[in-house]
This record gives C-alpha cells, structure tokens and sequence, in this order.
C-alpha cells in the first residue's frame, strides 16, 4: 500500500509517498480501507522531530481517517461489517491506504456527510469535546475564550460550547475569520494582531472575565490569558504553538483569581480512555451532524488534496491562512 514517509525529521519537502506492507488486524481490530484523512498540527511536529507517535503506534503521519471496512480481525463484537462506512480515532497511521483501528475507535459516518467530510472530525471534535465537556466542565451561560478560533479543534469548539448554552468568543488573525467564526455562532471575536485580546475580552465581559479559556497557544500568552480569566475560572492548555517557557509571576497571578491550569492531550491517552470518549461523543453529540436547526454541527473543511500533494498541504497549514481542516484524499 502507499503511505506519507519521510525517511528524517525536517520540512514539507521531506514528505513523499512510499510503498510499505498493508497492516493486519489484531485482536479486536478493524482494517480500514481510507478514502480520506486530515491534517494535524502533530502531523507538522512529528515531521519535524518534535513529537514521536506513542510506543507502539505506527510511525506513519494522520490522526484520523475515513473509508470503509475492509477485514474484521479476530474477537471483534459484530458493531461493524465489512463494507460499512465509519470515521476512526488515530493515534497515526491514517494517512495510508489501510489502517487498522480498534473496533471501539470507529464511528459511523453521519447521513449526509461525504468521506472528506468525516474525515475532519475524529481527532478535532473529540480533543474539542474532550476540552470543553470532560476537562473544562463547560456550563451553560460560561464565557469561554477560544485561541486559533478558526483552526480545526477551534471550529468545533466554538460550536460545541455554543450548543451547550456557553457564550464562544475566539481569537483569530484576520477579519476573515472573524467572520466565519461569528456564523459558526461566535458571540464575539478578537483579531490579535490588530488588538489586545485580553483587554477586548474583559470589555466584551464587562470586566469579569471568562469563566473558560481553550488554548493551543502557550508561553506567549500567558499574562493575558491570566488577565482575562474570570475569579475561579478554568484555563485549558492542550498546545504549545506560542512557545513553552513562562518568564514571569505565573503562579501568583493565578493564585490571585483562583484559577485552575489544567492540561491535556489526547494522543497519548490509552484506548480505555479514548473508547469511553469515542461512545460518548457518538451518543451525544454526533446525531447534531445530521440534524436540521440551530443545533445542527457541522465540520469545517478549508482544502482538500490528493494524498501526492502531501507537501503542498504541509506548506499550506504552515501557512497559517486555513479556516478549519485541511483534508487529504487517498488514491483508491
């Protein structure tokens, strides 16, 4: 089968697609047949060294993936049939023809959503759901600050906080996005590089802060976020892109507002973990998918590629310019 290889860590030009040995499924364990995967900002750090897939995970790049059920390996408990569309929850190995999955990782595609489609949700809306529901215990009428507001993880978030009755405010880099973010259901946006987010947040409160702040940024905001947050407010961390060193009085400030830092990652969690995530995630929320009204989701897709475009697709997340996911269609 193809997959995205790269033979040491470097930029998009490293990238190239390689022909390696169709995976087996284990006990428990579904060959999928991929008709799409997307792009993660692990995808660029694995590339470039700084983020080794788990021990035993396959070395090959994608978080998830969508196609079809091709081989059902031994012990499965009859969820799923071969043939059956579903979307899969990764820890790598998506971005190849094949990929096995345990059968608790898979999701059935909701009714009229297409392979790209399902294939920009696994990995972004659980870690989002994750976020706000398991982590951030997000309640109804929270204000919740979302960073990278028009990233994948950041389209989800400002619709899943906005459907559990939470007031989504984002922070993005252009008036572009401001805009999309606001008919994605944003109650309010900030541009910060053209104002002071944290000082915009507090007006928008009327100076009391938010209650939740979602933020794949890190170190260069910390002050800020600190300064918007709300007394007793919670502050989740699942990304370092602004850096991982704090030069400053961290702890007094947030001793100060009482506030909790809480961080978290989903690649690393054990399948337990990610299994009971996945079926509560298919319970709740994705019916929404398929649903018409105000409470209907839907997942965000900038780009879709050819899987031969791979370094293409690298340059352009690195880009910054995308609004949602960026997805990757495999040769069939």
């Amino acid at each position: 089968m193809l997959a995205v290889h790269f033979d040491k860590p470097g930029g998009p030009e490293s990238l190239y697609l390689k022909e390696v040995a169709k995976p087996s499924p284990g006990e428990g364990e579904v060959l999928l047949k991929v008709a799409a995967s997307a792009l993660n900002r692990a995808d660029i750090l694995q590339r470039q060294g700084q983020y080794a897939p788990p021990p035993g995970a396959s070395s090959i790049l994608g978080l998830e993936a969508s196609g079809h059920v091709a081989e059902l390996g031994p012990g499965c408990q009859g969820h799923w049939k071969i043939g059956n569309p579903v979307m899969a929850l990764l820890p790598s190995g998506g971005q190849a023809q094949y990929v096995t999955v345990p059968e608790g990782l898979l999701m059935p595609i909701p009714a009229g959503l297409t392979l790209p489609q399902a294939a920009a949700i696994p990995e972004t809306w659980l870690t989002a759901f994750q976020l706000l529901h398991l982590i951030g215990n997000v309640r109804a009428g929270d204000s919740v600050l979302i960073h990278a507001g028009l990233s994948g993880v950041g389209t989800a978030a400002v619709q899943l906080a906005r459907m559990a009755g939470a007031i989504p405010l984002v922070t993005v880099g252009s008036q572009d996005k401001l805009q999309i973010a606001e008919k994605l259901g944003a109650a309010g946006g900030f541009n910060y590089k053209e104002e002071d987010f944290s000082e915009a947040t507090l007006k928008f409160t009327k100076g009391t802060g938010v209650n939740l702040i979602i933020d794949c940024i890190g170190g260069s905001y910390w002050e800020k976020n600190v300064n918007c947050l709300a007394l007793d407010g919670r502050w989740v961390l699942y990304g370092l892109m602004g850096g991982a060193d704090v030069n400053g009085p961290l702890f007094s400030k947030l001793l100060f507002k009482r506030g909790s830092l809480i961080t978290s990652l989903l690649r690393s969690r054990d399948k337990k973990y990610k299994e009971m995530l996945v079926k509560a995630f298919t319970e709740q929320i994705l019916p929404h998918f398929s649903t018409e009204g105000p409470q209907r989701l839907s997942p965000v897709v900038d780009r879709v590629y050819p899987l031969t475009e791979i370094q293409e697709a690298h340059k352009y997340m690195e880009s910054n310019k995308h609004m949602g996911k960026i997805v990757l269609e495999l040769p069939q």
